[in-house]
């Protein structure tokens, strides 16, 4: 069968082209009996629980390690350093003295957080406790 259009926008009117007919399936054959090789089976078969189950775990577990990378872990100190005050020592030689990693200012107010003090004034013959870290 063989068509031809004709467009003749000139004259106002067009022959549509011929429409094709949509193939139909085709039958295909599938090997019975001995020809038929075994498929084997996948080793692991995830479903959507087992997946979120997964995400979730290795979430926790990385956001485990970033806490314990950041805060440094539960790193056993030994007992805290005690220091006995001498006749004139202050608060800010102390701190200069055994808290180096820090402001003076910031030490401190460290070392009265940490005996409870509610001044700066020690006096001689007191124990100062060092904060670690």
């Amino acid at each position: 069968m063989s068509a031809v259009a004709y467009d003749d926008t000139a004259a106002g009117y067009a022959v549509p082209l011929p429409t094709r007919r949509p193939q139909r399936p085709r039958l295909v054959l599938v090997p019975t009996g001995e020809a038929v090789c075994e498929a084997s089976a996948p080793a692991l078969r995830l479903t959507r629980a087992g997946r979120l189950a997964l995400t979730t775990t290795v979430l926790l577990l990385a956001l485990v390690a970033a806490f314990v990378g950041f805060t440094g872990g539960a790193a056993a100190t030994g007992a805290p350093l005690t220091v006995t005050v001498e006749q004139g020592q202050t608060l800010s030689q102390l701190a200069a003295e055994h808290m180096s990693g820090s402001s003076i200012a910031t030490a401190v107010a460290e070392l009265q957080l940490a005996n409870g003090l509610g001044s700066a004034q020690v006096r001689a013959g007191q124990t100062i406790v060092i904060p670690q870290g």
